[in-house]
């Protein structure tokens, strides 16, 4: 996903244009929950002959070629007596017909088993738009604010009204998992909104530094708990088949964000108060999320966890389907029966195994993600485009949004039918391929003109390739990989990680150009890309067409094979 940048501190960086028991848990805080009036569509009964049933075939294994193999869900299913039987080409419906898996149908009918899911997940991606208009919020604005709040020139200032945005992010993403495992999802997207709205108002109303600063420290609390947030919510309600092409909504909806941000920006080129009216329409987001959030649904599996059985069936009914409960339920209760009776997680189960393998791969993701260096090729990006012509860094800013939004659209159809892994992988060659093509036309003796237009197509296709993988993969694969009892702790340990390089990348990018030239910091993130491709070749674990439940158990049962050995 696309993520702000940190400023240089002579100069300010540009921001950038994751036994089950019917008894509840005393533990948890539900019991004052309204149930939540969710969406409804009059065809999802017509839509039932025409999705795939809760029954597939015995998946493969889960493939990881280093280190050792992971064994199947159904045996680890079978070692704890909950084996569910998948062996069967039919399943029954709700009024008793049988009807094939959507695969084997020959393209018979609409596949639109993802349309249920949909409006909750495109409530949860307006956390992401919010995102990507406050990256680009500050964009042309931060010369009109420091001159009307008089720090103008003091490029350290400057660099602090971005930077600390970061700093409340990076504190969000660490408080979000404890929050959201007593909270659940919903109700923690709407107490979320409040440093949102507050912290958008406060900046607008400014008429000192510190209001400025104490607005973005605010907004970027709320952003940082949502970038934790949305990943968790997408994984955890959208039905297996779609859940990648559902989650690449995350990225399209920060696109969307940073480019609406630029088009609203134009104004205040000619009108210096007009950052005030940006800010304003900043919070108009938050409300709209928090009024859709009380008719959106909760995590059917945060319900089962908390011992409201009945909630989550109504949920798994109305949103994957009828003939998906009884399966869907038998897999939670075998999970949460693995994890046994204290299902309140703590950080210190992320040094247990497997949950710190995962928060290792999370972590190690985002490390490889922004040291290859994508704020710093999009910071630059301006300068090259200026170089053929394209003096608006409003156009320039915009061109590059377009092109990520691009790549989002592929993602969002390639993610289910490739993989996560080919992805990344393919992913991270592109920005590889597209970094040596930049340092080839900086650093050998071509014809001006060619230079340029090759420095272009290099950057345009770095920001096009890092779209289709590196960005949207990212956030989704850790979810997917997470224990359901310390998800949200390992998606928020994961992210933290993220902030801390983003900072660092965006202090030192423009030191490291001058002292040693764009060639060879370019290069330099090519090399880390080329790093990232082979990490995920041996490390990444492919989940597509898993349900989080089998992916948990798969992983948990290769542990347990290795301590038996």
């Amino acid at each position: 996903m696309w993520l702000a940048s940190v400023p240089h501190r002579h100069r300010p960086l540009p921001p950038v244009p994751t036994i089950l028991t019917a008894r509840p848990n005393p533990k948890l805080f539900y019991h004052s929950l309204p149930k939540p009036a969710s969406f409804r569509f009059g065809l999802r009964h017509r839509l039932n002959r025409y999705k795939a049933s809760a029954a597939k075939k015995q998946v493969p294994e889960l493939g990881i070629r280093k280190p050792g193999q992971l064994v199947s869900v159904s045996t680890y299913q079978s070692v704890q007596n909950n084996h569910i039987d998948r062996s069967s080409n039919y399943v029954s419906a709700a009024d008793g017909e049988k009807f094939r898996p959507q695969e084997e149908k020959n393209g018979e009918g609409l596949d639109l088993g993802w349309l249920p899911a949909f409006p909750h997940v495109l409530i949860a991606s307006m956390s992401n738009f919010l995102f990507g208009y406050h990256i680009g919020v500050m964009n042309g604005p931060i010369v009109s604010i420091a001159r009307e709040l008089g720090f103008e020139g003091n490029s350290i200032l400057e660099g602090l009204v971005v930077s600390i945005f970061i700093v409340g992010a990076f504190i969000g993403s660490i408080c979000c998992g404890s929050i959201v495992d007593k909270l659940g999802c919903r109700r923690t997207f709407q107490i979320d909104t409040i440093p949102l709205i507050l912290g958008a108002l406060i900046s607008a109303q400014a008429h000192s530094l510190d209001e400025v600063l104490l607005g973005r420290f605010l907004v970027g609390l709320g952003i940082g708990v949502n970038t934790v947030l949305v990943p968790i919510y997408i994984s955890e309600i959208a039905p297996t088949k779609y859940r990648g092409s559902l989650g690449t909504l995350c990225q399209i909806g920060t696109c969307l964000g940073i480019i609406s941000s630029l088009f609203l920006g134009i104004p205040s080129e000619t009108d210096p108060h007009w950052w005030r009216t940006m800010l304003y329409i900043a919070s108009v987001p938050g409300f709209v999320l928090a009024l859709g959030m009380q008719y959106a649904v909760d995590s059917p599996r945060w319900l089962c966890k908390v011992g409201r059985l009945s909630n989550a069936k109504e949920v798994i009914k109305n949103v994957w389907g009828a003939s998906e409960v009884e399966k869907a339920i038998e897999e939670f209760q075998a999970v949460i029966k693995n994890d046994g009776s204290d299902l309140e997680s703590s950080w210190l189960e992320l040094l247990e195994e497997p949950n710190s393998r995962v928060a290792c791969l999370g972590g190690a993701l985002f490390v490889l993600q922004q040291f290859a260096g994508i704020n710093g090729v999009l910071y630059f990006s301006s300068l090259t485009f200026q170089d053929v012509g394209i003096t608006s860094s409003a156009l320039a800013s915009l061109l590059i949004g377009v092109t990520n939004f691009a790549g989002a659209l592929c993602a969002l159809y390639l993610i289910d039918k490739q993989g996560r892994q080919k992805l990344l992988i393919g992913s991270y060659l592109g920005m590889a391929l597209s970094m040596f093509l930049v340092v080839y036309a900086i650093s050998f003796p071509l014809d001006e003109e060619l230079g340029h237009n090759l420095s272009i197509l290099g950057t345009v296709m770095y920001i096009f390739t890092f779209a289709i993988g590196a960005g949207p993969v990212t956030g989704l694969i850790i979810p997917e990989l997470s224990s359901n009892r310390s998800r949200g702790k390992i998606i928020g340990f994961s992210f933290s990680a993220h902030w801390v390089c983003n900072f660092l990348v965006g202090l030192f990018f423009l030191d490291l150009v001058e002292k040693f030239g764009v060639a060879p910091v370019y290069g330099t993130f090519g090399g880390v890309s080329l790093l990232a491709a082979i990490f995920s070749t041996y490390f990444i674990v492919e989940t597509k067409g898993r349900s989080l439940e089998e992916i948990e158990m798969s992983l948990s049962s290769d542990f347990i094979a290795r301590d038996k050995k």
